[in-house]
């Protein structure tokens, strides 16, 4: 008898595990869409996408973020905008940090807090920015 609640209290507390796992990852993944939506990011990759590239990009979403992808095998391109918490963050290529005060910048990401997303016109031109030089892909060959 001891050995089947021994057995059965492991794979309880797996389960309970996975349920907090699921529902962490249920969190980080409705905040990234209300900062996404909030911030305008969404609208203007979308509308990017039908203007500029007339349909022709496609979006990978993940539990923090988006990549807008665009391009062919040798010229495949993105944005890729990650979230965390408030913040919206523009991956770059590694680069010396910016000295601007608006994003702030790491040297790998320009990151937007929420009253820097807010700023008309903002996540507009660093959008923009980011397509017309946009982070290229390895080829994987």
């Amino acid at each position: 008898m001891t050995d089947d609640t021994t057995e059965s209290a492991p794979s309880e507390k797996g389960a309970a595990t996975d349920d907090v796992d699921l529902a962490s990852r249920s969190a980080v993944r409705e905040n990234a869409r209300r900062v996404l939506r909030e911030s305008g990011v969404a609208e203007i990759l979308q509308t990017l996408n039908r203007q500029a590239l007339q349909g022709r990009g496609w979006f990978e979403e993940y539990d923090s973020g988006v990549i807008f992808k665009w391009g062919t095998a040798f010229t495949r391109r993105h944005i890729w905008v990650d979230v965390v918490g408030d913040q919206l963050r523009f991956r770059l290529n590694p680069h010396i940090r910016c000295a601007n005060p608006v994003p702030a910048c790491d040297g790998e990401f320009h990151i937007f807090t929420q009253e820097t997303w807010r700023v008309p016109g903002a996540v507009l031109h660093e959008v923009d920015r980011n397509y017309r030089k946009p982070v290229a892909e390895p080829s994987d060959d």
